[in-house]
């Protein structure tokens, strides 16, 4: 699927791909490549499918990936997303890269005939940066959390917003 991403250093959009990573073709980023995740170790797992966003001009620098498992009864699950090192922090260098990777995730639920509903989990090892986190998904992707537990979803009005804003 063709996106955008911002280029922050010039301010301009930059086309951009989200593409589905056949298991063992491809290198997937890791804790060593300094990701949070291993995502060659994860995408291996039965039922998850793995997409990358890779740029036009540079498609083999990966700026974004995420494993979603479609498989689940009334939503689609959004195990793993994460934008590469240097799409973080002050001196990112493209901006959107997570928008592009959650609607995209809102629109498989569509196309999987799960209405748009997307489940999440906000695992981290300290409880001030999990509510932190929870509110950014909160403001940003219109997810809500679900009692007092660490899971989060994006009901369908959401994925629709997000569709509209991030793949169009």
């Amino acid at each position: 699927m063709n996106v955008n991403i911002l280029e922050l250093e010039n301010n301009s959009l930059v086309k951009s791909q989200i593409t589905f990573v056949t298991r063992n073709k491809n290198k997937l980023p890791s804790i060593a490549d300094g990701w949070r995740f291993n995502f060659s170790r994860h995408s291996k797992k039965k039922d998850l499918e793995t997409y990358v966003l890779t740029t036009q001009n540079t498609p083999e620098i990966i700026e974004g990936c995420l494993i979603i498992n479609t498989q689940n009864q009334y939503q689609v699950y959004m195990a793993f997303v994460e934008v590469a090192p240097h799409n973080r922090g002050e001196k990112k260098k493209y901006e959107n890269v997570a928008g592009c990777l959650i609607a995209f995730a809102c629109r498989q639920s569509f196309i999987n005939g799960k209405d748009g509903y997307l489940a999440f989990d906000v695992l981290e090892e300290k409880k001030e940066d999990e509510i932190k986190l929870m509110k950014l998904y909160s403001q940003k992707y219109n997810a809500v959390r679900l009692d007092d537990s660490t899971t989060m979803i994006i009901l369908p009005e959401g994925s629709e917003k997000l569709i509209n804003e991030f793949l169009k």
